[in-house]
């Protein structure tokens, strides 16, 4: 009895460990993008020095598209708990299906995002054809 009770004490302290490692590491958790200040955070780590002066973010928070001022367009998605990002270029397919816009990138590791953006999304299926 009492090594049973031994073994659940340490497998209790072992789960907690885990998941004080986990806390730490910041694995899991609700990654989203939130607001503008979450989209130029993001953008900046993605592609250093990138400002957007222009994004529409997915009304979920799992992706978003930006512009700069020299009129690169930066997508970000989530991945796990953190986010990825690609620069598109003319090789970028979207596809617009009325406020859904599917974007794939020339990366195919990358694939393909869909962004549910609203009333922006004809305005930024335009915009991807002058890539």
């Amino acid at each position: 009895m009492e090594a049973k009770l031994i073994q659940l004490g340490a497998s209790l302290l072992a789960i907690l460990a885990l998941a004080w490692i986990a806390y730490r590491l910041h694995l899991g958790g609700d990654a989203r993008i939130r607001n503008e200040a979450d989209a130029r955070r993001l953008a900046d780590e993605a592609v250093s020095g990138f400002v957007p002066v222009d994004f529409a973010i997915d009304r979920a928070g799992y992706a978003a598209l930006l512009r700069d001022a020299a009129g690169r367009v930066l997508l970000l998605r989530r991945h796990g708990a953190h986010f990825a990002g690609r620069l598109l270029d003319g090789h970028t397919a979207s596809r617009l299906d009325q406020q859904f816009l599917t974007i794939g990138t020339s990366d195919k590791r990358f694939g393909s995002v869909t962004l549910d953006l609203g009333p922006q999304a004809q305005a930024w299926a335009a915009s991807l054809r002058r890539v």
